[in-house]
């Protein structure tokens, strides 16, 4: 299954600025407000950019109707789609959408049914402002850009067998 639509909010002057620091996250949501979907099965995700004080909707991705069949071949348009997120919330994942997901260094987050997406992102944020948990901490390190002289020390030290 491909992507049906997608729309992107591109940042438009100075003021979003802020949003290359920014951390993403996703949604599988059909209303924009609450996470009410199972991520195999899920029709749509919205994906908000945030920091410490703010977020903001960057993109809704459309997938149609998909059934919710066991069939993980529709999975690769999501995993793709998702790239560049720290983590996808939803009602429920399967085993092998986690192992994927995991691997492309996103964290899937299951929440009950109705969650309201504001909440999760306030909860974020106060998180990220607390001190973040393991997870987050990891996300946050692995879209950190690594210094390019980050060997330069042990290559001077020399190599010896």
């Amino acid at each position: 299954m491909s992507r049906v639509r997608q729309l992107r909010v591109l940042a438009g002057g100075i003021e979003d600025a802020w949003m290359d620091g920014a951390i993403r996250v996703a949604f599988a949501s059909t209303d924009l407000k609450h996470v009410n979907q199972h991520f195999g099965a899920a029709e749509s995700f919205v994906v908000f950019a945030m920091d410490l004080q703010r977020s903001a909707l960057v993109e809704v991705i459309q997938f149609g109707n998909p059934a919710m069949d066991g069939h993980e071949s529709k999975l690769g348009a999501k995993m793709q789609a998702l790239e560049g997120c720290i983590a996808v919330y939803c009602q429920a994942v399967g085993g092998s959408a986690i192992s994927r997901l995991k691997a492309l260094g996103i964290q899937p987050v299951k929440v009950g049914e109705g969650a309201e997406i504001a909440d999760l992102l306030e909860s974020l944020q106060d998180e990220l402002q607390q001190g973040p948990g393991a997870w987050l901490a990891r996300a946050i390190e692995a879209r950190r850009p690594r210094p390019a002289d980050r060997f330069d020390a042990m290559e001077a030290e020399g190599w010896e067998e």
